[in-house]
């Protein structure tokens, strides 16, 4: 009965949405350490935009995980801009709509970061805004950040 209660315990874990993944953007030009703190080595420079994942918030810093699978730390201070996303896809169409057969508005390319415009819609495409206007609907499976 024990190991029935502990796997039901791991299930309702698991299920828990608070679990679940959470990515912030960069606000500006940030420097990643190796540590939390400003004498740690720096590990890279995040530019303006670039997606995050949050692996361990404190008041002032925030451990995350880039693209590339990287672990690093960032001043809080420095998070918090648009929501955006990064391209996955080596090429990713932008539509109109969210549907497969939808004019095209634009092609993105492996790495270009894109504004999240509003929540994804239940078949997994989501509205993203491109820094020079066009706005459109991609598959969600086509960018890290979300």
């Amino acid at each position: 009965m024990a190991g029935f209660c502990l796997a039901v315990g791991l299930l309702l874990t698991l299920a828990d949405p608070a679990a679940a993944l959470e990515y912030r953007s960069t606000a500006r030009v940030a420097l990643l350490y190796d540590a939390p703190s400003t004498a740690a080595g720096k590990v890279a420079i995040a530019g303006s935009g670039l997606p995050l994942e949050v692996v361990v918030d404190t008041d002032a810093w925030v451990k995350v995980r880039d693209h590339s699978g990287r672990l690093a730390w960032v001043e809080e201070s420095a998070l918090g801009g648009a929501k955006t996303v990064m391209v996955k896809a080596d090429a990713s169409v932008i539509r109109q709509q969210p549907r497969a057969d939808a004019a095209v508005v634009f092609h993105a390319e492996r790495g270009l970061l894109l504004e999240v415009a509003g929540a994804a819609d239940p078949y997994g495409w989501l509205p993203v805004r491109h820094a020079d206007g066009p706005a459109g609907w991609l598959p969600m499976h086509e960018v890290w950040g979300r």
